[in-house]
């Protein structure tokens, strides 16, 4: 089914891909409850340790998952695009969540009430499949990125972090600084620039005040550490090849 040929009660388009993926039957159950609802850059959607009280399915635009620390740093733990979906916790009945949910890349889309979710998965088997099969992918995706933020060098992991970003916003240039770079990778501004200029050198990317563009995507994939693979491998689960 394509962009477009859904909408919500209100009758703004669908274009997340898990929306589009079940059946009619299904979609309709969910419908009504689906809020359409701007996605500002650096919005909060949820915060580490409190309530999920929605569940947000993006159209356009790039989600980060965060691990914050009590000290307030922060790494990355993922990211979500139109693929798939934020609030993994509440599909397997918990309550809170532990990471931060913050939007990295301006867009749109629809959020669900957790308790509305929950009750319309009753009777919605196949799109309760196609949520536990994400939590479980997302799983590995995390374990992955825990094992790469620990193991590689920033410059490898800064490659991997560009091409997982441009898989989910389908664009070469990036709104994004390096300060929330610095964020999203668990350091500083002054080693995130160092990164940048690194590959910047090579003809792998150039990047201006607030913006990261990718020039040569086959280069990067090579300079990028083997987690990138790794958690491509996954995304092809998800049907993003």
């Amino acid at each position: 089914m394509q962009s477009g040929e859904r909408t919500n009660a209100a009758g703004k388009p669908v274009s997340n891909k898990i929306l589009l993926s079940i059946s009619d039957s299904e979609f309709n159950l969910l419908r009504p409850h689906l809020e359409y609802v701007r996605l500002p850059n650096h919005l909060v959607l949820h915060e580490t340790g409190g309530r999920l009280e929605f569940a947000y399915f993006p159209n356009l635009g790039l989600i980060s998952l965060v691990v914050v620390m009590k000290d307030g740093k922060t790494a990355e733990a993922g990211v979500v695009g139109n693929e798939g979906f934020t609030g993994t916790p509440a599909v397997v009945g918990l309550s809170r969540g532990p990471l931060r949910a913050v939007v990295q890349v301006t867009g749109d889309g629809f959020r669900v009430k957790v308790a509305a979710l929950q009750d319309t998965l009753e009777s919605t088997p196949h799109l309760q499949m196609i949520l536990n099969r994400y939590a479980a992918i997302r799983c590995m995706q995390v374990a992955q990125t825990a094992a790469c933020n620990r193991l590689h060098e920033i410059k490898q992991r800064l490659a991997r972090w560009l091409l997982m970003t441009q898989d989910r916003v389908d664009s070469g240039a990036l709104p994004i600084t390096h300060d929330f770079l610095a964020t999203m990778l668990g350091t500083d501004r002054p080693s995130v620039s160092l990164a940048a200029g690194v590959l910047q050198k090579k003809g792998l990317i150039a990047y201006t005040r607030g913006a990261v563009k990718i020039l040569n995507r086959k280069k990067l994939e090579g300079f990028a550490c083997e987690c990138y693979g790794v958690i491509r491998q996954y995304d092809g689960e998800l049907g993003m090849k």
